[in-house]
């Protein structure tokens, strides 16, 4: 007790002797007077400042930070480019991974088809996956049952019993699981199109369900009686489905031919003996890790038994020359991207001319992609189907175009045409069939993954 006095004393002594030091270090760390006033330096109020001012409290920054001197019209011409299928909306839900893996399968359909406005029902996948995703919560809070309810892994199943989003992998799994059917098969619901309220419901319950687990492990009860008791619990969870997105047909007759799900997918979707994970590889370009890596990312699938997102990261110049490959032999590809940075919208035009933030604020934005991505200041945010590429005299490319999933009244008729420069700041994977890869990257996914958990900031689900 003397001692804390007298060392509270002796500082007390110290600030009065070195006011001026002890000044400085306080500014350092807090907003005092003085250093307010210094701030307030900082806007002199000239006619320029108080115009933008005035606009902006009446106008969006992003409409005031529109770049008229890059305004004009754009190139919508393409030299190679893969037929589009035609455009899909997924409304007002997440399922943007599940429209783009959809659409490029139901492009392979239409071909043996012969059929034209062809669409693969996005409902009967979806009700499967989240069946699934339900499952996966509620087996990881069985596998983690004796860890703390505090410990990360924990919490993080909590945070997070499932979602809307997905990956490409989530496609293959539940694909080649559970089949597929035409969309007039298992039609969208109200739920389907808008699945925020359902979906909050279901996590809800799904939580109660991952506490009952736990607290029954507590009292003894056995690992074989626990998932005995998680499927009377997917009995309820499964209902509950059925009341959003309806019953998922097991048989169905189409153009007068009896299919099971499996059966249509095998027969339209895919090739003979191919495999949408073995045959595929996902590329990513994340410049905050080592490039020639592969990474896994733990409980980062759809299905308990099935795939972890697993990519190889690449510099952004061989990621690019095997996407031009897979175009130029008219193959599509699954493609992620932080679709909202520098996109016209409108127009349907990625561009990061499109706005000048800096101007406008009176200031400069000039992280890299790198810091960007350290900071979570970007990350993939929305899949896409790439579908052409634009090359100049040497082969490079020029710029790039996606068929997207809000609907044909959005952006260029559905479609968004992106700069190469945009294409290279914020793009972050494709998924290409392995016949594109040249051998060093196939031998680079010989290697073992490198695992990086659930909650990493870059492997959010795609909405």
């Amino acid at each position: 007790m003397k001692r804390t006095i007298l060392c509270t004393l002796l500082l007390g002594v110290q600030c009065s002797i070195f006011n001026v030091q002890c000044s400085i270090a306080y500014a350092q760390t807090g907003i005092t007077p003085e250093v307010l006033k210094n701030l307030q330096g900082s806007y002199t109020g000239t006619p320029t400042e108080k115009a933008i001012r005035n606009a902006i409290s009446n106008v969006s920054i992003k409409e005031m930070a529109v770049n008229q001197e890059n305004a004009g019209a754009k190139d919508k011409k393409f030299g190679i480019e893969v037929k589009n299928t035609g455009i899909t909306d997924q409304k007002g839900s997440g399922r943007c991974w599940l429209f783009t893996g959809l659409n490029i399968l139901r492009g392979r359909a239409m071909k043996k088809l012969g059929e034209e406005n062809f669409v693969l029902s996005q409902c009967y996948v979806f009700f499967y996956d989240q069946l699934e995703k339900s499952n996966l919560f509620l087996q990881g809070i069985i596998d983690t049952r004796k860890q703390p309810l505090d410990s990360q892994i924990v919490r993080w199943l909590f945070q997070n019993p499932l979602s809307d989003g997905g990956t490409y992998t989530g496609v293959a799994d539940l694909a080649t699981k559970y089949g597929v059917v035409p969309a007039d098969v298992m039609p969208e619901t109200y739920v389907s199109n808008s699945t925020s309220e359902f979906c909050s419901h279901l996590k809800r319950k799904l939580r109660e369900f991952g506490i009952t687990l736990r607290e029954k492990s507590e009292a003894g009860m056995s690992e074989k009686q626990l998932q005995a008791m998680k499927v009377e619990q997917l009995g309820t969870v499964y209902r509950m489905l059925i009341m959003a997105y309806g019953v998922p047909p097991t048989q169905f007759t189409w153009k007068e031919k009896t299919y099971t799900p499996q059966e249509f997918f095998k027969t339209y979707c895919i090739s003979e003996g191919e495999n949408l994970n073995k045959d595929y590889v996902m590329l990513m370009n994340d410049p905050s890790r080592p490039y020639n890596k592969v990474y896994e990312i733990d409980y980062d699938r759809h299905v308990y038994d099935g795939h972890n997102w697993l990519y190889v990261n690449l510099p952004i110049e061989e990621l690019e020359s095997i996407a031009i490959a897979s175009l130029k032999d008219s193959c599509q590809m699954y493609f992620s991207c932080d679709v909202g940075k520098f996109l016209d919208r409108k127009a349907g035009y990625a561009d990061i001319k499109n706005f000048d933030y800096g101007s406008l604020l009176g200031t400069t934005f000039s992280m890299s992609k790198k810091q960007r991505i350290e900071t979570f200041d970007s990350g993939s945010t929305h899949a896409m189907t790439l579908m052409a590429v634009d090359l100049d005299g040497s082969g490079k490319a020029k710029k790039w175009k996606v068929e997207n999933s809000w609907g044909a009244d959005s952006g260029m008729n559905g479609y968004i045409i992106m700069t190469d420069e945009w294409f290279r700041e914020y793009m972050f994977r494709v998924v290409v069939n392995r016949k594109f890869c040249p051998a060093s990257v196939l031998e680079m996914m010989k290697q073992t993954p490198v695992k990086l958990p659930a909650w990493d900031p870059m492997f959010m689900p795609e909405e």
